[in-house]
């Protein structure tokens, strides 16, 4: 069983590959407010909801001081693709390893259509510009996340 972690955690650091194939890391955010959500595979009807509910919250997010990473076990093609199709304005991380989900506590059992399976979590984190969790949502409804997610913070 995958460890969940709590508000005033550190935030478990990363490195990732964007859709681009460039390396990014948490620590890259240091010192800012970044959202990170992870979401089980790009182009399927709830990571479409999530991510394009994310985009359109973007520049509201974003003027409020946030920035928004999500993580998925996709290749990087795959979630270049999705980017483009979804216009997303925000980086998507491969994590096809499940490293940073096994760190986050967001990879473990789901039922998938009657059937129980490992895999990527959906769930969110903020994380304060001192590297430590302000936020924690694990079993993360997609439709409507955005908004209760703004609700909570604020925003």
């Amino acid at each position: 069983m995958t460890r969940h972690l709590a508000a005033g955690d550190p935030a478990p650091d990363f490195t990732l590959d964007d859709s681009d194939g460039r390396t990014v890391s948490l620590a890259d955010y240091a010192g800012s407010h970044v959202i990170v959500y992870f979401y089980p595979k790009a182009a399927t009807p709830g990571c479409t909801t999530e991510a394009c509910d994310f985009r359109d919250s973007l520049s509201s997010l974003q003027s409020s001081g946030y920035g928004v990473l999500g993580v998925s076990p996709d290749e990087p093609a795959a979630i270049r693709d999705f980017a483009a199709a979804e216009e997303l304005t925000f980086p998507l991380l491969s994590d096809p390893e499940h490293a940073a989900a096994r760190a986050y506590g967001s990879f473990g059992e789901k039922m998938i259509r009657d059937r129980t399976v490992e895999g990527t979590l959906r769930s969110t984190f903020v994380v304060d510009p001192d590297g430590r969790l302000s936020y924690v949502e694990y079993d993360v409804d997609a439709e409507g996340h955005v908004a209760r997610l703004r609700e909570s913070l604020g925003t």
